[in-house]
């Protein structure tokens, strides 16, 4: 199997993951989540695919996390109702985080290894979009699991009056 097989593979299989992942998870800020990273999935599979079939491609410049912040700003109310989040919620994300990882060091090494600059550009831009990818599940872990520390640390709202930074 050459890398492009092993990355349509590893696409297929966060593809499935996220889906299940977002049918099982009862907060729903987490299963938004899920199902907006899962659509980014399918692009990288349709991108991946189109390389293996030798297609010529263009690479879209997307942003997953102004994605996500649609998600977070149309769910404020929402969000705002203290929904616990389970801990098969949370541990879905710590997979997730880890499948990202997985994902970046992969396409890290594969980059670096070929010399066809098509496949050059594709991997690069796949490590940018999965290390936003972490960003966003690490973010949502973090609220889901304490979100009233979430927000004081994510909205700087320490109530001292003298950080210089707030």
């Amino acid at each position: 199997m050459n890398a492009i097989e092993i990355a349509i593979k590893m696409e297929k299989d966060a593809i499935d993951f996220y889906t299940q992942a977002s049918e099982r998870t009862k907060h729903p800020a987490g299963k938004k989540m899920f199902l907006s990273v899962t659509e980014d999935e399918k692009r990288h599979l349709r991108m991946l695919s189109d390389i293996f079939r030798e297609v010529d491609i263009t690479i879209q410049e997307v942003s997953p996390m102004r994605n996500i912040r649609t998600i977070f700003e149309s769910m404020k109310e929402t969000m705002m109702q203290r929904i616990a989040a389970t801990e098969d919620d949370l541990e879905a994300f710590k997979i997730a985080m880890q499948m990202e990882n997985e994902g970046i060091e992969f396409y890290r090494r594969v980059e670096s290894e070929t010399d066809r600059p098509k496949e050059k550009a594709l991997f690069r831009r796949l490590i940018t979009e999965e290390q936003q990818h972490y960003e966003i599940f690490a973010n949502t872990y973090y609220f889901m699991r304490d979100t009233g520390s979430w927000f004081m640390w994510e909205e700087h709202s320490i109530v001292d009056g003298g950080t210089a930074w707030a």
